[in-house]
């Protein structure tokens, strides 16, 4: 999987032009659409290249041999999919009748009404086997109006030979995991310039946030309607300590370098590299966080067809999911999909089949064999069984997602997480950064 997992959304007015759309979501089709006899011609909105072109096909002909209707795919690039949508969604006569959207969109136009309400399918659709946390953010009130596409987590990607050399073994708690990483830097048992025990980017909030989860904290509550940022709750004070303890004893990664920096420098670059490669010595590192796409990018060069690329060898790299220090993995940010049936289709009952074909053991096993994490936890062994599997699985297996509130797009639109976690990289004073970014987040994460 080569995108970016978690993607970021346009500011508040992308949500506000959604004004066309219903202020309230839409209700389930009548008994009447639902038994419809007339085929319906539909189309479907994927957002960048992860879907394959064998289950685009798969859901083409099934679609086809089961309404007699014509499915359409229309690729949508993640980079202009919110102005798309925002624009499309409100026109019945324009409007995509399924829409993958990203994950951390979800609220965004859930809460806009952009969404019909698909939670009479619930349970056939997988109920309570779908990913909570993606579920959670595609409800408004107790409804459902998306649901998890797929997904990907976040975990570690390690030198094995360094670590050796360094005298640590792969952590069981995350306070074993910090102490390692400051161990390895400290020790630099190959003796290179500005060494990294885990490279972290100063900007990277999407893998920081994992410290706050960790300790207990989180990124925002809700009451009565009413968001407020939680940055500096005394248990996300905990975790933002110990990440700027990090990033002074363990990590010389850029400040300024985000988490899509980070996954960009691993295509070109060799920060995990071993020692025969042509490390760029500034930014080596014995440890990296990454979505699991990432080990494509990661190993030794080689020559393969006259051409220079990466080859994993499990002998001097390895995987292993964050630890918490409460016997279960971190909760890490999960990256990935919903999936929807927009509120203005004339198509309700061909779309309402399509999401009954794309949850389908079939088409949940298919995606699982493609490396894309199956929504229905039924069908995760799909994924296969090496070792990046596994630490997908038990990584998401108490992933977290950003809050689900209306103006989460607004926040992460704004840089304003970036420059928080920037400042406590640079050795900034936690609790007083913390109360100044609540105090600028809270309106944002309320659409103000």
């Amino acid at each position: 999987m080569k995108k970016m997992l978690s993607v970021v959304a346009l500011a508040t007015a992308s949500a506000l032009a959604l004004g066309g759309c219903s202020s309230s979501a839409a209700s389930s089709p009548t008994a009447t659409d639902s038994a419809s006899a007339a085929p319906q011609n539909i189309t479907l909105w994927l957002a960048g290249g992860d879907t394959p072109d064998a289950l685009r096909e798969y859901l083409k002909t099934t679609y086809n041999a089961k309404t007699g209707g014509t499915l359409t795919i229309e690729e949508q690039s993640w980079g202009d999919l919110v102005t798309k949508l925002t624009t499309a969604l409100p026109d019945p006569n324009n409007t995509p009748d399924v829409v993958e959207v990203g994950n951390t969109q979800s609220p965004t136009f859930t809460n806009v009404g952009a969404f019909a309400d698909i939670s009479d399918m619930y349970s056939e659709l997988g109920g309570d086997k779908l990913l909570p946390s993606f579920v959670e953010v595609g409800k408004v009130d107790g409804k459902n109006y998306t649901l998890p596409y797929y997904f990907g987590s976040r975990y570690m990607f390690y030198r094995k030979d360094i670590w050796k050399a360094a005298g640590v073994e792969v952590p069981t708690t995350l306070d074993q995991f910090n102490a390692a990483v400051k161990t390895i830097a400290e020790k630099n048992p190959k003796n290179i310039k500005d060494f990294s025990g885990f490279f972290l980017g100063g900007q990277d909030w999407r893998n920081g946030i994992s410290w706050i989860f960790a300790n207990g904290g989180d990124l925002a509550k809700v009451d009565g309607g009413t968001w407020t940022s939680t940055l500096s709750d005394p248990n996300s004070i905990k975790g933002l300590t110990q990440l700027q303890d990090l990033y002074k004893s363990a990590s010389h990664a850029p400040k300024t370098m985000t988490d899509q920096s980070v996954y960009l420098y691993l295509n070109d670059s060799d920060v995990l590299a071993s020692g025969d490669t042509k490390t760029k010595t500034s930014l080596a590192a014995a440890t990296v966080m990454a979505p699991g796409w990432a080990h494509w990018s990661i190993g030794d060069l080689v020559k393969k067809d006259g051409k220079e690329v990466r080859q994993w060898n499990d002998k001097t790299f390895g995987v292993f999911a964050l630890p918490g220090n409460d016997g279960k993995p971190a909760p890490v940010f999960a990256g990935g999909s919903n999936i929807g049936i927009s509120a203005a289709s004339k198509n309700q009952s061909g779309a309402r089949e399509l999401m009954k074909i794309i949850f389908s053991p079939e088409y949940q096993q298919m995606l699982g064999k493609n490396g894309l994490g199956p929504a229905n936890s039924d069908y995760v062994s799909s994924l296969g069984d090496d070792e990046f599997a596994k630490a997908l699985i038990e990584s998401a297996s108490n992933s977290k997602l950003t809050p689900a509130a209306p103006g989460w797009a607004t926040v992460e639109a704004s840089g304003k997480l970036e420059e928080f976690f920037q400042k406590i990289a640079e050795g900034g004073d936690v609790a007083t950064l913390a109360k100044q970014y609540d105090d600028i987040l809270t309106p944002m994460l309320n659409g103000k």
